[in-house]
This record gives structure tokens, C-alpha cells and sequence, in this order.
């Protein structure tokens, strides 16, 4: 069977992506897991070798995409290079997506209203998506993204709660070879103490899991977030309610081996848990581990998106 196509944006080209890119597609696990197919700047096309696929979205000056120094002409093309897979995945030429890091600032400085990429890949995919930070150790969906910790309480609906359980359901099933059991944490300490620390686990949160199991899941909870994370037994994954409850805990026990999946998507997309450390680029010492657990994960989801 032939390998997995993964289309990979190479991020910010001032940034650590194209460098953690080319290191990684140099390891002997990624070579034999997939075929890279690379969506960047001109100037970064020297990295790789003549044999890889590379499609220059981009020609920029040397002055824009200097390491370590940031350009909006920079942000502008990161953006058109995601804009580029995004066109590939629905021509059908690559089976996964791998992204590298990218600066919301300078996308948002080239006048491109930018949230992340999960918002940009549901609105391009007409998706609903859920964010999910898969580790060796802990994996952890989110009920909510980028969003102010003052409105997540008011975004929380037992419908919604409901669909995002169906989506890391379907998402997590053809990767396990069966459905997984999902632990959901409460919004509030100690699961808001039946109702004397808040009432999100009484009104929302609850119901969501009680329809969730009339649909067929495997769910539990609602879960005090310290105590399930702590102990990590009895599931496949966690869906916490807001960013940082579940973030905080998979950058705590695993960074490097823990990769952003986008679920719901048509094809898998994943992404290394880091930024675009300027710092590092412009020294040229960055660690490609993150982007090779990455790639690896795209390459996994694929192959189990084709036995499904």
C-alpha cells in the first residue's frame, strides 16, 4: 500500500518550521511513515531534497523572512501557504495535513484576520471541528477553543457539549479500532460540589453526558480536572471545557510528544505544541522532535481513515 500523502505548510518562514521540517524529514521513522508534500517560500525549497515535493507558494525578499526577525510580507505568505494545502486537501492530492507553527500577530499584521488554524480549517472545510491535544500519556479534547475564560460558561450548551462528545467519537474510533471512553471534566473545582461551587455541572454539563450515552458513548464524569488528570486512569481521552484546564496538563506531562489534532475535518490535521520560537531560529538550534511526532500522528490518522 502506498504511503500516506502529507501535505505540510511550513509555517512562518522566519520562524522555526521550515528548519524543524527539514530536520525531521531527515529521520528514518518519518521517511518510511509517509510522502512529504511541502507548501512554502521559494527560499526555503534549498532544505530539502531534490526527491520531496515542494510547492512555492511564496517568493519572498531576503529581508522578509530573515530568522528570528518577523515581516508582514512574512505573516502574508505563512497564510497563503495554509490557504495552499487547504486547496490541495480538497482536490483530494494529500491524504492528512501537518502544519507548522505560525504568528497569529504577523498573519493578523498582513491584514488577515486570524484566530488559529482550527478556526480557519472548519470555516474552509464547512466543518465543526474539536481541538485535541493527543500525548503518549494524556489526550485531552477541548469543549472550547480560543475563547475569553469570561464567556466560556455561556458557551457551554448540552446540545453543543453533546455533539463535540460525537465528534471525538468518530474522530478517535478508526484510529483505536473501537469506540472510545471519554472522561469529561467539570467546568467548576471539585466539579462544582453538586451545585455549591456552580451550577454548570448540574444544568449543562450532566444532561450533555446523559444524552451523549442515549447516542451510544462511552463517557464519564462530569470529573473534578486536578483529580482525573492526576490519576490518568479509566479512558482514551479527556475533554476539558476551556484551553488552559486541558492545555496546562498535556504541556505539563508530555511537550514534545504531544501533538494538536483537528478533529472533524474531512482529512486528519495535526500540528507540533509549540510556536514559532524566533529565538531559536535565528540560532539555528531547534529540536524537530515535536514536528516528527507531528507528522507521524498525520500519517497514523490517515492510514486508519483508509482501513475505516
Amino acid at each position: 500500500m502506498a504511503l500516506p500523502r502529507v501535505g505540510i505548510s511550513l509555517g512562518d518562514p522566519s520562524g522555526i518550521g521550515p528548519l524543524v521540517t527539514a530536520k525531521a524529514l531527515r529521520r528514518p521513522e518519518v521517511r518510511r511513515a509517509l510522502e512529504p508534500v511541502l507548501f512554502g517560500d521559494e527560499g526555503d525549497r534549498h532544505r530539502f531534497p531534490a526527491r520531496v515535493e515542494f510547492v512555492g507558494v511564496s517568493r519572498l525578499a531576503g529581508a522578509d523572512r530573515r530568522p528570528g526577525v518577523p515581516s508582514r510580507r512574512g505573516g502574508r505568505a505563512q497564510f497563503e501557504a495554509i490557504e495552499a494545502l487547504i486547496t490541495a486537501a480538497k482536490a483530494s492530492e494529500v491524504d492528512a495535513l501537518c502544519t507548522a507553527p505560525v504568528s497569529k500577530e504577523q498573519i493578523s499584521r498582513a491584514g488577515v484576520p486570524f484566530m488559529g488554524h482550527t478556526e480557519v480549517l472548519a470555516e474552509a472545510f464547512g466543518a465543526e471541528v474539536v481541538m485535541l491535544m493527543k500525548g503518549p500519556r494524556l489526550s485531552v479534547a477541548l469543549a472550547t477553543n480560543h475563547l475569553p475564560l469570561a464567556e466560556v460558561p455561556g458557551a457551554l450548551t448540552v446540545k453543543g457539549l453533546a455533539r463535540v462528545l460525537g465528534l471525538v467519537d468518530a474522530g478517535l474510533s478508526p484510529l483505536l479500532g473501537r469506540r472510545p471512553t471519554i472522561a469529561v471534566c467539570g467546568l467548576n473545582p471539585h466539579a462544582g460540589e453538586g451545585g455549591l461551587l456552580g451550577r454548570e455541572e448540574v444544568r449543562v454539563i450532566g444532561p450533555a453526558l446523559r444524552l451523549a450515552r442515549r447516542r451510544g458513548l462511552t463517557v464519564t464524569g462530569p470529573h473534578g480536572a486536578d483529580g482525573l488528570f492526576a490519576h490518568r486512569e479509566g479512558f482514551d481521552v479527556a475533554l476539558a471545557m476551556f484551553h488552559d484546564q486541558g492545555l496546562v496538563a498535556t504541556k505539563t506531562l508530555d511537550f514534545v510528544n504531544t501533538v494538536n489534532v483537528t478533529l472533524g475535518l474531512p482529512v486528519p490535521r495535526t500540528s507540533p505544541d509549540h510556536g514559532t520560537a524566533y529565538a531559536l531560529a535565528a540560532s539555528g538550534a531547534a529540536d524537530e522532535r515535536p514536528m516528527v511526532a507531528a507528522l507521524l500522528e498525520a500519517a497514523r490518522f490517515a492510514r486508519a481513515a483508509r482501513g475505516a
